[in-house]
């Protein structure tokens, strides 16, 4: 394959089949609105059979057990992407309507790390730990830990950054020993099912160890969160599909990580020297791939005797970040994923007018693009935290400006909010940012610009942004069970 494709299969039991009944639904680019192909439309009877073979995969094979053709199977794949890179970037622009810049970072690239990450961790990393000998009412022992994996992971994923989340799902998964049935969103399809080829193709993966079904009903994961042949569910979106994930798991007790919104705060001190720059990462992180990221700080928090120093800065640099058609290597802002969304994101800055917000720059569907679906990138000033456009995920490139009145307040803004996933802060003094940074509960921090991301660092979010972490070392030990031994000494 030298030229993007696409893959119009289920990947089940180690073949790539048609959905039941030949179904299929269109894959439609979010740039110019035009139906790309089709993608499989898996029924209940296909995802069933997904589970059916995972399970039995993780029952009757040695994948479970065996490292070295876990380590080995990860570097084929990561072989595989690397040899197919310019088709996998090619598909991810289409159907996520992502800028071209971003494909070479955190649209592909960068999450290709995770392949070799955990292939590497598996060398050195402890399955076993030795408690020791001791003497209790029942006698003297010799105790110890193994580690085991989980299951079967039922993986679900969001359309916004599809190969980061869909690897770091379904790689420390695999790496863990476990079998996974993944269902990405309706709205990226091909993105996963290009895994699904590519270890058919150019891996010894077992049949049954990775699993993808597509479908046009969000609905359908529901079978995943429900069937007792699923161990555990890994789910990334929106905190109220996640409660009722969590809930439908609650009945046969399944292990369940939740990577869920965000609505996080970018927290300026009054002692900055250079308000543009203290301002800049949130305005690029609105306006990288429209805005469409969970982690993303989306409230910028400013001193009040420099509110509108903060705006003028943020307002210029927004304006002026490249805007338009993600086929365009200098676009920095693209499309929006879907009509639906779009319509969500212009009610939202909408009503926050209507309330008492003020348009800096943005606050409309530009005019430019006979078709494809867009949002201008926005700053929204005179914000109080109340607001809806506050306390909401809009998922799209508008950013809100917050006045505080010093560090508790600008702690307690930040704060006040059911999510806790991400934020920043930016001061002069290093010891003052660390000290309100330790004070916000959030599962990240940036101190004054620092970047955490990376496939060795934990991710997760306090409070309604979910629970467990993904990534690192933890990434790992969320799929493994604890089982405790012990022999008479």
């Amino acid at each position: 394959m030298t030229e993007w494709w696409h893959e119009e299969r289920l990947f089940i039991d180690g073949q790539l089949v048609a959905a039941t009944g030949g179904r299929t639904y269109p894959n439609v680019n979010p740039a110019t609105a035009e139906v790309l192909g089709v993608a499989a439309d898996a029924s209940v009877a296909d995802v069933e059979r997904a589970i059916a073979a995972a399970r039995r995969a993780f029952d009757t094979t040695t994948w479970s057990t065996d490292v070295s053709l876990r380590q080995r199977c990860l570097r084929q794949l990561r072989s595989a992407m690397e040899a197919e890179f310019t088709a996998l970037a090619e598909v991810t622009i289409a159907e996520v309507g992502c800028p071209r810049m971003f494909v070479e970072g955190p649209q592909l690239r960068g999450p290709m790390e995770y392949l070799t990450f955990y292939a590497d961790l598996l060398d050195g990393f402890e399955w076993s730990t030795d408690l020791g000998v001791a003497t209790t009412i029942a006698g003297t022992a010799h105790r110890w830990i193994e580690r085991e994996p989980a299951g079967v992971v039922a993986a679900i994923t969001p359309w916004n950054y599809p190969n980061q989340i869909n690897l770091a799902k379904c790689i420390p998964a695999l790496a863990a020993g476990c079998t996974v049935v993944l269902k990405p969103a309706p709205d990226t399809p091909w993105t996963a099912l290009a895994l699904g080829r590519l270890i058919h193709d150019h891996t010894d993966m077992p049949p049954g160890v990775f699993n993808v079904v597509t479908s046009s009903d969000k609905t359908i994961g529901e079978v995943l969160t429900t069937s007792a042949d699923v161990d555990m569910i890994s789910f990334t979106g929106s905190t109220a599909t996640g409660r009722r994930i969590a809930e439908a798991a609650a009945v046969t007790v399944k292990r369940v990580f939740l990577e869920l919104g965000g609505k996080s705060a970018h927290i300026v001190l009054d002692d900055v020297a250079d308000m543009g720059a203290a301002v800049a990462s949130p305005c690029f992180m609105v306006c990288t791939h429209a805005g469409q990221g969970c982690a993303t700080s989306s409230r910028l928090l400013l001193p009040r005797a420099r509110y509108e120093e903060g705006v003028a800065a943020a307002g210029a640099l927004i304006g002026a970040l490249p805007f338009g058609d993600p086929q365009d290597p200098g676009v920095m802002t693209g499309a929006i994923v879907n009509a639906a969304q779009l319509e969500r994101i212009a009610g939202l800055v909408d009503r926050a007018v209507a309330a008492g917000a003020r348009v800096v720059v943005g606050g409309g569907v530009p005019t430019q693009f006979e078709r494809g679906w867009y949002y201008t990138s926005t700053l929204l000033a005179d914000v109080t935290n109340d607001m809806e456009i506050a306390r909401e995920e809009v998922f799209g490139p508008v950013l809100v400006a917050i006045a505080h009145e010093g560090d508790d307040d600008a702690v307690r803004i930040a704060n006040d909010s059911i999510y806790g996933l991400s934020g920043a802060v930016m001061s002069a003094d290093r010891q003052r940012a660390l000290a309100v940074a330790r004070r916000i509960r959030t599962g990240t921090m940036s101190i004054n610009g620092g970047s955490w991301y990376g496939v060795d660092v934990p991710f997760g979010g306090y409070k309604q942004s979910g629970m467990g972490r993904e990534s690192g070392v933890a990434g790992l030990e969320e799929y493994l069970e604890l089982k405790a031994m012990a022999e008479p000494a």
